[in-house]
């Protein structure tokens, strides 16, 4: 009987240790999750569109330089044409969709969306059911004498065997692991929730981007396009004047630097076609690049967009809407929950933790010979001194807590600016419209004035070439304060949010 009893407790002592390995490795509690210091995301990029004043004195009204900066991996696309066919002429409204799906800048966010979604997957599973199923089959034979027993049997005749075995069992047998009450893991999971919220309005507030970068290369295509067309109407002027100065010079009527200075005109009319060509090209490439499109110019843009009105709408409306709807700033909200979260699982580590676990299953020395076993435990853990770990969990998250305050902050400041410099870019680029409408006017009348001079030979030519080149620079500066004035009205859509919506509002297409 004793020799039975110390064979039952070498078979069940390993069993019995690992089960007492694996409660003590589970009864260390759920630990805080910890946050990066700063929620802004790191992969970079940036696009912004800026109307800087040109210093000094020219002899051109334009005073306002606009430009569109796009900076990292919103410069950048998949290509658009194997999943999106593409006609050869492409519509403002399509170059945005195409970016939207395939611009760099809105995709390599995704990756972010769904590992903060796996990420919140995991941070859940310590809140449900773990059940768990094993089969083992077990063969064991030990030598008594090995392990230091020593059996002293007072029964003459009868020497108690030194090796004990083998001897064989199995066990089926399922686990069951349930949290009913942890603070900290609850917490870590509606953090994870908070992060991944925050990653998807990151996304939302990257397309904003993407709108701001497709539409303001598109406005220079437009742009570009029209200083071409502008450029040529002058290049015919060129050649008509340099063509009677030629035939008035044959007759004797002017002199050979008149001729001269007519040729020089028409061959800078012709040096500018080429370089504004070459302009339009690389424009053109880029918006390609933008949208996923191959990088060529072999396309044709199918929208012109004039000068309009911006749509009725005052600061305070704008400033209202804009913190309505902003992603970034609903982002650095969802940051700032997210920390506040996690300081909480970093507190509620203190707190005390209830979990059941429980185990049923067969065992015995064949299936035919087999019994079932079961097991429930209800654990209550009450931390009493961790060696300062929940303090350092907490100052940690204390920390990135308060840097997102701060970002969150910085935001709403940056929001602000955005809005206002929109609309003071808005009112100087509609006044500038205006004065050049004007000034094409008047430098169209100058031209037809001198050109009657000349045909009457009451003066030379100097006065014809500088009113032909007055009208040009007329003509560009009415396109660079059309091209100023809609890039305007496409930032303040960007600084309102939801660009993508608003652009038929602000920019009149379909």
């Amino acid at each position: 009987m004793v020799v039975i009893v110390i064979v039952l407790f070498l078979l069940l002592a390993p069993t019995a240790l690992a089960q007492t390995t694996q409660t003590s490795s589970q009864s260390q509690g759920s630990q805080a999750s910890q946050l990066p210091l700063s929620g802004r995301n790191a992969q970079g990029g940036s696009v912004t569109a800026t109307e800087t004043a040109i210093p000094g004195t020219t002899n051109s009204i334009n005073t306002i330089n606009p430009t569109v900066q796009v900076q990292g991996p919103f410069n950048g696309s998949a290509s658009s044409t194997a999943r999106l066919p593409f006609s050869g002429r492409l519509s403002l409204r399509e170059a945005v969709d195409r970016a939207i799906e395939f611009n760099l800048g809105a995709v390599g966010l995704t990756s972010a969306v769904r590992q903060s979604r796996g990420q919140s997957k995991i941070a859940r599973s310590a809140l449900l059911p773990n059940i768990n199923a094993s089969l083992s089959e077990t063969v064991q034979q030990t030598n008594l004498q090995a392990l230091g027993v020593r059996l002293n049997v007072p029964i003459p005749g009868f020497s108690p065997p030194t090796i004990v075995g083998p001897f064989n069992f199995f066990d089926l047998r399922a686990t069951l692991s349930q949290t009913v009450l942890d603070f900290t893991a609850r917490n870590n999971y509606l953090a994870s929730k908070d992060v991944a919220r925050a990653n998807e309005l990151t996304v939302d507030d990257a397309r904003d981007l993407v709108v701001l970068a497709v539409g303001g290369t598109y406005l220079q295509v437009i742009a570009a396009k029209s200083r071409i067309d502008a450029a040529r109407a002058q290049l015919t002027t060129a050649e008509a004047l340099y063509k009677q100065a030629s035939e008035q010079r044959a007759a004797g009527v002017v002199a050979q630097t008149d001729l001269n200075r007519s040729q020089i005109q028409l061959l800078t009319q012709q040096q500018r076609l080429v370089s504004l060509e070459n302009d339009y090209a690389k424009v053109k490439i880029s918006l390609a690049r933008l949208t996923g499109l191959p990088a060529n110019d072999q396309y044709e843009i199918s929208d012109v967009i004039p000068f309009a009105e911006a749509p009725p709408l005052t600061l305070d409306e704008a400033l209202r809407q804009a913190y309505e709807r902003r992603a970034d700033l609903k982002a650095a909200e969802a940051q700032v929950e997210a920390a506040e979260r996690v300081r909480s699982a970093a507190r509620a580590e203190r707190l005390p933790s209830f979990v059941v676990r429980a185990d049923y299953g067969v065992i015995g020395t064949n299936p035919s010979q087999s019994h079932g076993t079961f097991s429930v435990t209800g654990s209550i853990r009450v931390p009493i001194w961790q060696g300062g770990r929940t303090q350092g969990q907490t100052e940690v998250a204390e920390a990135a807590l308060s840097q997102r305050r701060a970002e969150l902050e910085d935001v709403k400041g940056r929001i602000e600016s955005e809005v206002r410099n929109a609309f003071f870019d808005l009112q100087a680029a509609a006044s500038q419209v205006e004065v050049a409408r004007r000034n094409i006017a008047v430098t169209t009348q100058n031209l037809d004035l001198t050109r009657q001079r000349f045909d009457a030979g009451i003066s030379d030519n100097v006065e014809v070439v500088q009113s032909q080149e007055a009208l040009s620079t007329a003509n560009t500066d009415y396109i660079n304060s059309v091209f100023a004035h809609n890039l305007a009205k496409l930032s303040l859509a960007r600084a309102i949010g939801r660009a993508v919506e608003a652009l038929p509002q602000f920019l009149k297409i379909q």
